[in-house]
């Protein structure tokens, strides 16, 4: 008897909830879902020698459901092979973008949190990551779209002055579809 009770009590719980209709992207979605596809980047940053490198690398985004987009991105840093993972959306009732990121050069995740500048056309992110010496330190992203195929990514932390300081800048260019009219 216990166990129908149980059984019945789960079963009213749980009806809503696969009775729910998905949400729908709203327009900041929108804006995001419009990076799919496979960009080329060239990032630039300063190598452990203190001098400046150029590396290249491919990021190939993709979306879920029109709410979020995933970032997978590959290439060589430094001579060495980088894998990179984020998650961008937006989350309506905080009224920021958030998103994650992971890499193959850190044992831990990023969580950001921003905001999309509709006159400048750039999305600033924050969130605490691993630095240089691999203690946590908090990074300031911000992609500004020169055009629909053409983005720059800049990533600032505090410097030795405590000003933000650019460590890296990344150039993507969006590979033309298969099969696109020219």
């Amino acid at each position: 008897m216990k166990i129908c009770f149980a059984v019945a009590v789960l079963a009213a719980l749980t009806t809503p909830l696969f009775a729910q209709e998905a949400p729908k992207p709203a327009p900041e979605h929108q804006k995001l879902t419009a990076s799919v596809g496979t960009w080329d980047a060239v990032v630039e940053m300063m190598g452990e020698d203190g001098k400046p490198q150029t590396n290249k690398a491919v990021s190939e985004i993709t979306a879920i459901g029109g709410l979020w987009v995933i970032d997978d991105f590959k290439g060589s840093m430094g001579g060495a092979d980088f894998h990179g993972h984020g998650t961008t959306g937006y989350d309506p009732a905080k009224g920021k973008y958030i998103g994650t990121w992971i890499d193959s050069w850190s044992t831990s995740i990023m969580t950001l949190e921003g905001t999309y500048d509709a006159a400048k056309k750039a999305l600033t992110m924050s969130g605490t990551g691993p630095g240089m010496d691999g203690k946590p330190v908090l990074h300031h992203m911000v992609t500004t779209e020169k055009d629909a195929n053409t983005r720059v990514f800049e990533m600032f932390v505090p410097g030795p002055d405590g000003k933000a300081m650019k460590i890296m800048t990344i150039t993507y260019t969006r590979r033309a579809q298969k099969g696109a009219a020219k």
